[in-house]
């Protein structure tokens, strides 16, 4: 494999950052498995989303570590780390399911799992980015857009697939994609590596040359701009994470309503046709609304999510025609990947470029809370009022959206400086070197 200081051509580097990202993504094809859980291993609504929620927790924490720790490893080894991870997640999943032990299920796809994927997150899109400066904007997108489609070659390829030929037995499908992961993730991650003038900024010249000094990113996590930026990320990804996490469900419930006449194994399969619909549109809305804040601001963008998903969320309370729905649900996830293509352009503009990745790392950290908070309130209500619970959750919805689009008023895209600026501050701000005095 290439070393740290070998020109491999950008165009591999891109193509396996993208690909990282798609299998990363799957994670979002989770409602895929939940009603087979609930059906064929006997666990609760509850109990399954409590799954889900403890691997996106996990996973904002990791990445929030991750980006802390890229720019002093590198990119190859937590790519590796994060893929060994995501893979033995998925096998100690499959052990878990053949003991009948939900705790170990946490442990594996939660916890392993989630630590993986938030490892392999931040990666890809900080390493592309410095393979392309001149097209930063529209490779970084592609990469983040393989994160959304992921879900969609799960949902309607890989896993039926491995439904079919292990006959539903889904210790058997667990293992499987344990291992399938491992044998793409891990010789990808291998591929990996800073461009050569990026990596030669973390080997030293000399044993006596002195360590560049870096602008701490501490004090820029304590001002109340990056208070309010994580409120409102988070309010937008509980609403839409809520959805996700639970989709295919409540498809299959307002479908069923529509017509009782229709066997399970077809809701089944129209549950896992808007899992795979709606991760496209996932992916799509991480350019659309990119490219959109660019021309409107990111404040605004983040406004119109918000505001936008209240009156769609308000529509879903009390919709009936599955296919209205569905094409709601696929704007929900249009806005959920808006929210995650706007924040790193919005952090840049506030902060600058020079804490990206620790900022952006802990900010993901709003994604391991609304991770917690979506996922569980719907599976509480799926166990505690199954006949209302599609507008119990759209309601909470509208009041997180509500709470977020509140908030957005208190949100500024100015320039975060801390203590009176100097020529020599805004200058490497923007990333130009100046020496010291001496």
């Amino acid at each position: 494999m290439p070393g740290p200081a070998t020109r491999v051509p950008r165009s591999v580097i891109a193509v396996f950052c993208t690909l990282l990202q798609v299998c990363l993504g799957t994670v979002y094809a989770w409602s895929f498995f939940q009603t087979m859980l609930v059906r064929d291993v006997g666990w609760t609504f509850s109990q399954t989303a409590a799954a889900f929620s403890i691997t996106i927790f996990t996973l904002g924490v990791s990445a929030a570590l991750a980006g802390q720790a890229l720019p002093k490893v590198g990119p190859r080894f937590l790519a590796v780390m994060g893929s060994c991870l995501f893979s033995a997640g998925y096998l100690i999943a499959s052990l878990a399911l053949s003991l009948d032990s939900i705790w170990l299920f946490y442990l594996g796809y939660g916890v392993v799992g989630g630590a993986g994927i938030g490892m392999g997150y931040v990666t890809p899109v900080a390493t592309v980015a410095k393979w392309y400066p001149d097209r930063k904007g529209l490779v970084t997108g592609i990469v983040v857009m393989g994160f959304g489609v992921g879900a969609f070659l799960l949902s309607k390829g890989l896993a039926p697939l491995l439904v079919v030929q292990a006959q539903g037995d889904l210790q058997v499908v667990f293992l499987w994609l344990g291992i399938v992961f491992a044998c793409i993730l891990i010789p990808s991650s291998l591929v990996l590596s800073d461009p050569p003038e990026s990596a030669a900024e973390r080997r030293p010249t000399s044993p006596r040359a002195p360590a560049p000094k870096v602008e701490a990113a501490a004090p820029y996590l304590r001002t109340t701009q990056f208070g309010i930026m994580w409120i409102v990320f988070f309010f937008n990804i509980a609403a839409g994470i809520s959805v996700i996490s639970f989709q295919s469900e409540l498809l299959q419930e307002v479908w069923g309503l529509a017509d009782p006449s229709i066997d399970p194994a077809t809701l089944a399969e129209y549950g896992a046709t808007l899992i795979a619909v709606s991760s496209l549109c996932n992916g799509v809305g991480r350019i659309f609304w990119g490219l959109l804040s660019d021309r409107l601001g990111r404040v605004a963008v983040f406004r119109i999510l918000l505001s936008s998903q209240m009156v769609v969320f308000g529509i879903l309370m009390t919709n009936s025609n599955p296919w209205i729905f569905s094409v709601l649900v696929c704007y929900v996830l249009l806005c959920f990947g808006g929210g995650f293509a706007t924040m790193p352009s919005f952090i840049v503009d506030v902060f600058g470029s020079r804490n990206m990745s620790k900022i952006y790392g802990t900010v993901l950290t709003a994604w391991s809370a609304a991770g917690i908070i979506g996922p569980m309130y719907v599976g509480y209500l799926k166990d505690t009022y199954p006949d209302r619970a599609v507008m119990y959750c759209f309601l909470i919805g509208i009041l997180m959206l509500g709470a977020g689009y509140v908030f957005s008023f208190l949100l500024d895209d100015s320039r975060v400086r801390l203590g009176r600026p100097t020529l020599r501050a805004t200058l490497l701000q923007y990333g130009i070197a100046v020496p010291e005095k001496g």
